[in-house]
């Protein structure tokens, strides 16, 4: 049995060679932070033998949600959307809700479990841009802007700092907020970029790509908090 904790990361859906695929910077983070990690591919039917071999949870980036999922309707920016790997996370998601398990979203998981608590998404962002704060730039690259984190919230005193520059590389974003889930950082056009579960043991979410920026000592701070709490109930 590890020593090290076990921190599962869902990975992005079948390409068309028929492979499940992830960038490698999620598995680096997670060992940077000290855990152990181990990929979760989209179709299980088993989440409840998932939860007991691992000790906290990546929902990890990636493809658009089904606007379905949320009650909202097509857009024509809207990219390919994976019924299966949309339904292991919404049921992942629901699971990880009625427990204890350490769980950090990440961009898709991010809104993703926004949705799995009723929430819903704002589709395509430059129609609902307030200050051209840009989030994702031309051909799908990854952008850099500042995000304000509150004050007295967990996520601010993971990162130390009130303001950090993240790694943005998304064209949707929160619309409305479940009201299980706190706000606890904010892009400068206003958009939630993070946010905390109100019940939840530890449980946060975050728009950007932390793991894209895992040597920048805020950000390594985000994995290193979440293998520390998968340590805490590891050891009971």
């Amino acid at each position: 049995m590890s020593t090290l904790p076990v921190i599962g990361i869902t990975t992005y859906g079948r390409n068309t060679k028929g492979r499940f695929h992830l960038p490698g910077d999620y598995v680096d983070a997670v060992r940077a932070g000290g855990g152990l990690p181990v990929l979760l591919p989209p179709g299980e039917a088993h989440i409840g033998d998932i939860l007991r071999v691992i000790d906290g949870l990546i929902l990890a980036g990636g493809e658009d949600i089904d606007p379905r999922l949320y009650k909202g309707m097509p857009h024509p920016s809207i990219e390919r959307v994976d019924p299966e790997r949309d339904a292991f996370e919404l049921a992942l998601a629901r699971a990880v809700l009625e427990g204890d398990l350490p769980v950090l979203g990440i961009c898709r998981g991010h809104q993703m479990l926004n949705v799995a608590t009723g929430g819903d998404l704002i589709p395509h962002l430059p129609e609902w841009q307030r200050n051209g704060v840009v989030h994702r730039g031309d051909q799908e690259r990854e952008v850099i802007h500042p995000v304000q984190v509150e004050p007295g919230t967990r996520l601010a005193e993971i990162l130390g700092v009130a303001e950090v520059p993240t790694v943005s590389l998304h064209h949707q974003g929160m619309g409305k907020i479940s009201p299980e889930w706190q706000p606890c950082a904010y892009a400068p056009d206003g958009l939630v970029e993070a946010q905390e579960h109100r019940d939840h043991p530890w449980m946060i979410a975050v728009q950007w790509h932390p793991e894209m920026a895992y040597r920048e000592p805020a950000q390594i701070r985000i994995f290193q908090a979440l293998v520390s709490a998968a340590l805490v109930r590891k050891k009971g």
